[in-house]
């Protein structure tokens, strides 16, 4: 068909979901590593911020990573003083994860450059928009797990 152009299908919504989160992931790690960490670990202390004194597994669940890496990741910030461990209470076996005073302040001092990266990325939406990018982003998240 001289003249006329095929019309393509849009990219799917799992690849531009893709495009989003490796954008994200790629500007969190410039922001954050002037303090020696990586995007991961921010995620993983922003977990412990809103939820304090997680297991390992919980909160390798909850920052989107394997429970060897998160393994890794708890020496790391634990070794930089970010976070500590301590026996749970009410079981024993099991060490629960914890937010030092450093972790905090860490976490203070890059939460403006943080909002600033998320306005950026919903700076064409109006708030309506925004809010209904998030209903729709949790929804689909709860759809999956």
């Amino acid at each position: 068909m001289v003249g006329t152009q095929a019309t393509k299908a849009p990219p799917s919504l799992l690849y531009m979901v893709k495009q989003v989160e490796l954008v994200v992931r790629s500007r969190l790690d410039e922001l954050v590593k002037p303090a020696g960490i990586t995007a991961l670990q921010y995620t993983s202390l922003t977990v412990l911020e809103r939820h304090d004194g997680l297991s390992a597994a919980q909160l390798a669940r909850d920052s989107f990573v394997t429970a060897q890496s998160m393994a890794d990741l708890v020496r790391s910030l634990e070794s930089r003083g970010l976070v500590r461990r301590e026996r749970n209470p009410r079981n024993r076996r099991e060490l629960l994860i914890l937010l030092t005073d450093e972790g905090r302040e860490l976490l203070a001092r890059f939460a403006g450059a943080v909002r600033e990266l998320e306005e950026r990325m919903v700076r064409d939406l109006t708030s309506h928009q925004t809010d209904q990018f998030r209903q729709a982003l949790s929804k689909a998240w709860h759809a999956l797990s």
